[in-house]
């Protein structure tokens, strides 16, 4: 069924859902691409900085500026951006850092979560609509083609309002569970990375070494 003709026949609704379906799709290509950018290079950048900051803590400290786009880079530079911290206060840091990241991982969530409640809603008001239409155009012992045809078109209205609303939903929860799925990784991943890193630092502090991003 061509859109122009779905959107004719789903009625007033599918005009909010229309705007939910390209509005998601944006959003959706969005996320997408953020986390493939993230999961292609974060390994490789910090498994290269930890092991640079073991023997070169100024390489190391270049290197997470140059990834600076990365979440766990700009988490681990504001801890190093602190002058001379005891270890808990490195910890603190981190731990700072990583809260002030997780609205970033969880962008658009809110969003995601409206469509998938409001979706069925509106398909639910079209299908209340499709029939006050039916019924409005039925009359008891009138079976003439004109009656017939306005109780079918209130049918329709209501059928595929319905299916829009449950179809836009489902997409935008398929892909509101898989996002869900990687900030959850995304998040004990940079708590495994914080705690090497704050081990690595509470080493070299045991030992005098000064780590600081003015070195």
């Amino acid at each position: 069924m061509a859109l122009a003709k779905l959107i004719e026949t789903a009625g007033i609704v599918a005009w909010p859902l229309l705007a939910f379906s390209v509005i998601g799709i944006a959003l959706v290509i969005e996320r997408i691409w953020f986390w493939i950018t993230i999961q292609s290079r974060q390994q490789r950048v910090i498994t290269e900085v930890l092991r640079l900051y073991r023997s070169d803590i100024v390489a190391a400290i270049r290197k997470l500026k140059q990834n600076a786009d990365l979440p766990v880079a700009r988490i681990f530079l504001e801890a190093l951006a602190l002058e001379e911290p005891t270890p808990t206060e490195f910890r603190l840091a981190l731990e700072t850092a990583t809260q002030a990241e997780l609205p970033g991982l969880k962008r658009f969530n809110t969003f995601f979560q409206t469509i998938i409640t409001a979706s069925p809603l509106l398909g639910l008001l079209g299908t209340v609509l499709g029939l006050i239409r039916s019924f409005s155009s039925l009359k008891i012992g009138d079976v003439s083609g004109t009656s017939t045809t306005g109780v079918t078109a209130g049918i329709s209205e209501a059928l595929v309002s319905t299916a829009m609303g449950i179809v836009v939903a489902l997409v935008a929860l398929l892909f509101a569970s898989a996002f869900r799925g990687f900030y959850i990784r995304q998040f004990a991943l940079i708590q495994e990375y914080c705690g090497q890193l704050e081990l690595l630092y509470r080493r070299l502090h045991e030992r005098g070494v000064k780590v600081n991003a003015s070195l």
